[in-house]
């Protein structure tokens, strides 16, 4: 089982999807939210707000928390992977970001447009998982 965090950004009711570029050793080409592997003891949290940083530039004072899900499971059986996400959303304030190399484009979208894009396995329906979350 790998832990990983995946973070949506949302400003005015759009959300952030990242394609991920040929560089990184998973999903090359699919589209995500800003995510990262969970290290050590890290707090999921804390690893966000890294993989924010590091993939938009956005530093902890531009993003708002508004929700944390509770982590989901999911079972890639092509890789032969557990992933335990741990998904948040954020709003900001701003919707100019600067990709890192993990990334070769981006967009904006409405959240119910998720599955008409080849994203990495079940982000649908880890947005929703978070989205509706109390």
């Amino acid at each position: 089982m790998r832990h990983v965090v995946t973070s949506f950004l949302r400003f005015q009711g759009k959300v952030l999807l990242l394609q991920r570029s040929s560089r990184v050793g998973t999903y090359r080409g699919q589209w995500a939210g800003c995510s990262g592997y969970l290290e050590g003891n890290e707090v999921p949290y804390d690893r966000a707000i890294i993989e924010i940083w590091e993939e938009t530039q956005l530093t902890e004072d531009k993003v708002t928390l508004i929700k944390k899900g509770d982590p989901i499971e999911i079972i890639d059986e092509k890789k032969e992977i557990t992933w335990i996400v741990h998904p948040f959303l954020f709003e900001i304030a701003t919707d100019q970001i600067q990709l890192d190399w993990e990334h070769k484009n981006y967009k904006w979208i409405p959240p119910d447009a998720l599955s008409n894009f080849k994203t990495v396995p079940k982000l649908k329906e880890t947005y929703e998982q978070v989205q509706n979350s109390s």
